[in-house]
């Protein structure tokens, strides 16, 4: 079976040699960077998660120079896992390649195999099924709901997983029949909260500040909303109506009296309009 191309790669192999060679150095202890001796797997998560995101924000950008610096410190997240690992003795970096290697070929037998497919609702299925049985899950343990929700909330940031969760949910019926009761259910969690941060403890008011937020994401979803977007959104209209008032600042905002930050403010946010 003929798996790859006949183009030479080898500048691209060799890149990549570069890089394994350049992580080793900054993790041997004999000239190594502190920093970098210093970290675990546990300590770098914090940068796999950051530097997923900055991919996808230089994606949104469509530049490509920023999408090949983020794709590479992203890289350079999964080269130092697996260094970390090798020096443990536990797998090496060219592990993680032959697996996911094999991993792509086993799950796709209409392209390395005899399988035929007609649609793209067929290799999903075939996927999900070859991936359960790679689990060690029957077909229907793998389809039920609550498995299927867990993966979300152990995988997944939370704001997607709850996304995700009640679209699975509604799928099976698990769903409001109009928007009207959707409503009810927000204000009525939002009442819980309110009555929760003055009668109850702590954790029951963090408790109840998820079911209200659980409700607000079900709002987006009935809405065709996407929420990590809305939110995004909202954070970068924050900083740019900061950075209109230090524009308009002539000292530092810790000099500036509560209602004299409010009128900056107010400013800033006219400004911003008017050129919107």
């Amino acid at each position: 079976m003929e798996l790859y191309s006949s183009e030479n790669h080898a500048e691209t192999l060799a890149a990549l040699q570069k890089l394994i060679n350049v992580v080793a150095k900054l993790r041997s202890p004999q000239g190594g960077c502190p920093w970098d001796l210093a970290q675990t797997p546990q300590t770098l998560t914090p940068y796999i998660i950051e530097e997923a995101y900055e991919v996808v924000d230089a994606i949104n950008t469509g530049e490509q120079q920023a999408i090949a610096e983020e794709l590479g410190d992203l890289l350079l997240q999964v080269v130092l896992q697996a260094q970390i690992a090798k020096e443990y003795g536990q797998f090496s970096l060219q592990e993680v390649a032959e697996g996911i290697c094999q991993k792509l070929i086993r799950r796709h037998p209409h392209v390395f195999g005899e399988v035929s497919v007609e649609s793209v609702e067929q290799v999903r299925k075939n996927w999900e099924e070859i991936k359960a049985a790679e689990k060690g899950q029957s077909p229907l343990e793998s389809q039920k709901l609550s498995t299927k929700l867990s993966n979300y909330v152990r995988k997944l940031p939370p704001l997607l997983a709850t996304m995700k969760i009640s679209h699975k949910a509604a799928a099976v019926g698990l769903e409001w029949q109009n928007i009207e009761e959707v409503w009810q259910k927000f204000y009525e969690e939002l009442q819980e909260f309110q009555q929760a941060l003055t009668q109850e403890t702590p954790e029951q008011q963090q408790a109840e500040l998820g079911d209200l937020l659980f409700s607000i994401l079900q709002l987006a979803r009935w809405y065709n909303l996407d929420p990590s977007e809305a939110l995004r959104g909202t954070n970068q209209r924050f900083i740019q109506r900061i950075q209109k008032m230090e524009a308009f600042a002539d000292r530092p905002f810790s000099d500036y009296t509560l209602e004299e930050l409010e009128a900056l403010w107010q400013q800033a946010k006219a400004q911003l309009a008017e050129k919107s």
